[in-house]
């Protein structure tokens, strides 16, 4: 092969270099979380004793058969839920605004369908409640984050 031919062959496949792509900020750690999170009480971890106990509680309620044991560790569990996503959500660090706008949506609309009010007027109270719930929350939570 002469030299001739080998130098268009070089030019046919020249070199690709990669196109130069900032690096990613890495991302947070444990010990990135901020201390306004912690609980008053952050030395003792009562939330997940109250974790605990609900499970214990729900795990009792179903073997027993006890309905209100279950619904007992079922609401224990979701306390401990609650609590850690409130914090998160007000201290600005996660928005949690659909778990939180549920609570009063499902709890309002349980009165509701115990107060015997027809199936559409439970699902009106519902939606109406998780809409104005949830958008007073993410403006909260904007607000929060924009300071």
């Amino acid at each position: 092969m002469t030299t001739h031919k080998r130098k268009r062959r070089n030019r046919r496949r020249p070199r690709a270099t990669a196109p130069q792509v900032p690096p990613r900020p890495p991302k947070p750690t444990l010990i990135d979380r901020p201390d306004k999170l912690d609980a008053p009480w952050s030395p003792f971890p009562l939330v997940e004793l109250c974790i605990l106990v609900g499970i214990v509680c729900i795990a009792v309620g179903l073997i027993a058969g006890e309905n209100l044991v279950l619904a007992f560790g079922v609401m224990l569990g979701a306390l401990g839920g609650l609590d850690t996503s409130a914090r998160e959500h007000f201290a600005g660090y996660r928005s949690h605004t659909l778990v939180l706008a549920g609570i009063p949506a499902v709890l309002l609309a349980a009165l509701t369908a115990f107060a015997k009010a027809p199936l559409y007027v439970v699902v009106a109270v519902l939606v109406l409640v998780f809409a104005g719930a949830g958008l007073a929350l993410r403006r909260a939570w904007a607000a929060k984050v924009a300071t």
